[in-house]
């Protein structure tokens, strides 16, 4: 296990040292729910992503996703996502890509800020990133070996309603996920909701690292919801998670530990990630190439 966590650290620090020069970011600490925050038109984000775990009676894994987020029209944020995994005394493996679109239905700050969502996933049965929980989702599905669950690929439709709401520095928001396997499946559901507020809303008169205002913590819940055959909270995964996150100069890191409530859940993880924002993006291109 503590070589999955050397490798990932180095994957890490060589992002770090290589784009953090030119980037700003900013970002709220949830790592599955999603608030009203667009990203500004022709900047780009760059997100890393992990987690790691270990079934019941099964191999320790830690994934990894790497995010690059566009800010497409002040309405409109388009996202492209790499998955990965390795699995202690198994392989490591690529494991399929995703692209993301989320609108925005109103365009000033309203009480409730409606998104749609749309995803499309093309994955094989080894993922093990979790960005959603839906259905019957289990900790037994990562007892499947590597060789025989990447074999199986999955091509799917996901779709959320993102409700986020800001009130005095805190937000809340909430998400209805719903997710189908092309092959021809029901329906599959699940849920997300998330609370979160910066540890102090005034800025230093001094510049620090350390500042109150550099950190944002919350909680986020979510999990199943079973499908459209079976609408159920019964024998579903459910979690909750504590998160924080940390602004360094032009970088977020955030982490979460994560605890299981029901048998289906493992029953605990661990999420972290860091950020970059890169502004100005779409120009820098256009003078790349011109």
């Amino acid at each position: 296990m503590a070589k999955l966590f050397r490798d990932f650290a180095r994957i890490f620090l060589g992002c770090f040292l290589l784009i953090a020069p030119v980037c700003h970011a900013s970002d709220r600490p949830y790592f599955v729910t999603y608030d009203q925050t667009m990203e500004e038109p022709g900047n780009l984000e760059i997100e890393a992503k992990g987690l790691t775990a270990s079934p019941q009676d099964g191999n320790a894994f830690l994934s990894g996703v790497t995010e690059f987020e566009y800010g497409a029209r002040g309405w409109w944020t388009t996202e492209f996502y790499l998955d990965g995994q390795t699995t202690a005394n198994e392989s490591t493996l690529f494991t399929g890509f995703r692209w993301e679109n989320r609108f925005r239905m109103l365009m000033h700050e309203h009480k409730i800020n409606p998104v749609l969502y749309v995803e499309y996933e093309d994955l094989s049965g080894a993922d093990k990133s979790l960005l959603e929980v839906v259905g019957f989702d289990s900790q037994d599905d990562a007892l499947v070996p590597n060789r025989e669950a990447n074999k199986e690929r999955e091509h799917e439709i996901e779709t959320r309603l993102i409700l986020s709401s800001n009130l005095n520095g805190w937000n809340l928001s909430e998400n209805f996920i719903a997710e189908k396997n092309l092959a021809g499946k029901p329906w599959e559901f699940g849920y997300a909701v998330a609370v979160s507020r910066p540890l102090s809303l005034l800025a230093s008169a001094d510049e620090c690292v350390f500042c109150r205002e550099n950190f944002q913590a919350g909680v986020e819940a979510y999990g199943g919801l079973g499908t459209a055959d079976n609408f159920t909270i019964h024998s579903t995964s459910q979690y909750v998670a504590p998160m924080i996150s940390w602004q360094v100069h032009d970088a977020v890191f955030k982490i979460s530990p994560t605890f299981g409530l029901t048998d289906a859940s493992y029953r605990a993880m661990l999420r972290f990630g860091v950020s970059y924002e890169i502004s100005g993006f779409s120009r820098m291109l256009r003078k790349a190439f011109h």
